[in-house]
């Protein structure tokens, strides 16, 4: 599994001529070199207050830029951020372009905020006027940035501060990118026959996403529900049970089954070192041998991976990239219903979604769709959640013309009160769209049912991530 409380890696490559680097020496403001190490020194305590920062020392030489990718590459940088300090010769940069093996580059032009030149006859002065040159090496940089023609790299000019935030942003999304990597999936037992528009390609998911998928059996749930403890099972529901209003349509023997299977699955996910799990919960497999479909994850604050219904793996694709982008917590919906009267949609899902964000409002119910089905648990409980008020990023996953495909937008989840029997729910209002563009845009990208629900804005990030990954990226 990932450490997803890792800091972001990020590379600091500082370029400057060497050729001016004794000008100014004895002067006020001292040397040009003198006068960019204080510069250097700067930038690298302030990235990293963000960041755990790699830093070669300035880039002076050909032998300096290898340096800097031998060092990048042993620490397994997430991005670089490259910034030429004045003007210099690009014999060092093109070979950074050239050699430093694939990773998220973040070229910027720092525009100082204000610049006061005065006479440059004087020494003090001409060396400042070329320490204020850094346009002219970022717009000489520029024609290599094209030539080379490197992947992942995008380019940005701002002040200081601008050019923190934004690589902020990138650093997030280059993150993400380096965890999906290193991540494993797990699908439980099977995609959903009945939604074959959910379908994606493994070999895919690998190539063009990043982590591995490993496949799961029905019987290897069973194993690890029968192995989960009557009194485990009990201290997991008498805890969940204490945080919400238990409805008097639950059975206790049918929500100890439930929150028995939800920790089977929970151990299942941990004993494959999963990141995240896909369950097909509406498989009559799952059913006929574990009796109900287990509706309370994350049992407890200590599991770690991602559980997502309906054995949809783009589902599970948008729900992780919006938990490695936001760090909180992550919810499943399918839009509902559109109420136009009140410029409003319904959205949410049954099964597992989580529901311990303290913002929003629990309560545990029989799964009434369900109840009257002939399984051994029959309308075994859910936690029946509505998730917190506030702008969101709406998130989906899909394989469409042969390659993955985000598609986003940003929506306010309004203040709701339980009314959607059984699922996770709430009204969304689009930000920035009317429901008709909002949904019509949807459904002229071909998406699917699923999306994934975080705090926030996290459009540029996303952006960012999709670029990396190569991967098509709509926003809506």
């Amino acid at each position: 599994m990932v450490d997803l409380n890792r800091r972001v890696r990020a590379g600091l490559l500082l370029i400057s001529p060497q050729r001016f680097s004794s000008l100014g020496e004895g002067t006020k403001r001292g040397s040009y070199r003198e006068r960019k190490e204080k510069e250097a020194a700067q930038f690298y305590a302030d990235l990293s207050a963000q960041a755990e920062v790699f830093f070669p020392g300035i880039v002076w030489t050909a032998e300096d830029v290898k340096r800097a990718i031998d060092l990048f590459t042993e620490k397994k940088v997430d991005y670089v951020l490259a910034i030429y300090l004045s003007w210099a010769e690009d014999f060092a940069f093109i070979r950074f372009l050239r050699d430093m093996p694939p990773c998220p580059v973040l070229f910027c032009h720092r525009i100082r905020e204000r610049i006061d030149l005065k006479d440059t006859h004087d020494d003090d002065e001409f060396t400042e006027y070329l320490c204020c040159g850094g346009l002219v090496g970022s717009l000489e940089a520029s024609g290599s940035l094209v030539r080379m023609g490197r992947q992942m790299l995008s380019v940005f000019a701002g002040t200081w501060a601008e050019i923190l935030h934004r690589a902020q942003v990138f650093g997030c999304a280059a993150r993400a990118r380096a965890l999906l990597k290193d991540s494993t999936f797990g699908l439980l037992a099977c995609m959903n026959e009945a939604m074959w528009s959910t379908y994606v390609d493994p070999y895919m998911l690998f190539r063009d996403v990043g982590p591995e998928l490993r496949f799961l059996s029905v019987s290897e749930l069973a194993e690890e529900t029968e192995n989960v403890s009557e009194a485990d099972a009990m201290r997991a529901m008498k805890r969940i049970a204490k945080g919400a209003e238990v409805l008097d349509n639950v059975d206790e023997s049918k929500f100890l089954a439930s929150v028995r299977a939800s920790i089977g699955m929970e151990r299942l996910a941990e004993k494959y070192a999963l990141d995240t799990l896909i369950l097909n919960d509406i498989d009559t497999v799952l059913f006929a041998q574990i009796g109900l479909r287990p509706g309370f994850w994350p049992t407890s604050p200590d599991v770690s991976a991602l559980i997502v219904p309906e054995g949809d793996i783009g589902g599970g694709v948008a729900c992780y990239v919006l938990k490695l982008l936001s760090g909180g917590h992550v919810n499943y919906i399918e839009p509902f219903h559109i109420d136009l009267p009140n410029g409003n949609f319904a959205g949410g899902h049954a099964g597992p979604n989580d529901y311990t964000d303290p913002r929003g409002k629990c309560k545990i119910s029989s799964d009434v769709r369900f109840a009257k089905t002939g399984w051994k648990y029959a309308g075994a409980p859910f936690a029946w959640y509505v998730f917190p008020a506030g702008e969101k990023t709406m998130l989906h996953a899909s394989s469409q013309k042969g390659k993955f495909q985000l598609v986003a937008g940003r929506v306010e989840a309004l203040e709701t009160e339980h009314f959607l029997a059984t699922y996770s729910h709430s009204l969304f209002r689009p930000i920035g769209e009317d429901m008709r563009t909002f949904f019509t845009n949807l459904l002229n990208q071909g998406v699917t049912q699923h999306y994934g629900i975080a705090d926030g804005n996290l459009m540029e990030a996303l952006r960012d991530l999709s670029t990396m990954l190569n991967v098509e990226f709509r926003e809506v």
